[in-house]
């Protein structure tokens, strides 16, 4: 069995942003040369996610309105979390969003749904965060 590994990196300029790495990961299958097996993607991250969804701009609205719902940023006070740091929504968003998607790989090929996509989900940017993928198989 092979196994291949590389280290995304990213730099969000906004505090929250959701990145289609879709391509990236098609890039990295393409370099591992494995035709049959499986790729983990996963955030490196404790406040950032990686999810599968649509890549359609009103859901990614929608979605960030529901998180923000679910665990708005401010006021800071709320969360016992922030003393030094102002980040206890990130982490809640991420615990909701997810660590990583594991995508079977068919025919070296991404086996995804027609609509599907993978994205980074990053909810306290401003600083460099980077994604793992790693793939096995044959």
């Amino acid at each position: 069995m092979k196994s291949y590994r590389k280290e995304l990196w990213f730099n969000v300029k906004k505090r929250r942003e959701f990145i289609n790495i879709t391509r990236d990961v098609e890039e990295c299958l393409r370099d591992s040369g494995i035709k049959e097996g499986l790729c983990l993607v996963n955030a490196m991250h404790i406040t950032a996610s990686v999810f599968i969804n649509d890549d359609e701009s009103g859901l990614h609205h929608d979605l960030e309105v529901w998180l923000e719902k679910l665990a708005p940023e401010k006021p800071y006070s709320q969360y016992r979390h922030n003393g030094f740091e102002d980040n206890a929504d990130a982490h809640l968003k991420r615990s909701v969003m997810g660590r990583e998607v594991v995508v079977a790989v068919t025919n070296g090929e991404l086996d995804l749904g027609p609509w599907e996509q993978i994205f980074y989900g990053e909810f306290d940017g401003k600083r460099n965060k980077r994604v793992l993928v790693k793939i096995i198989g044959e």
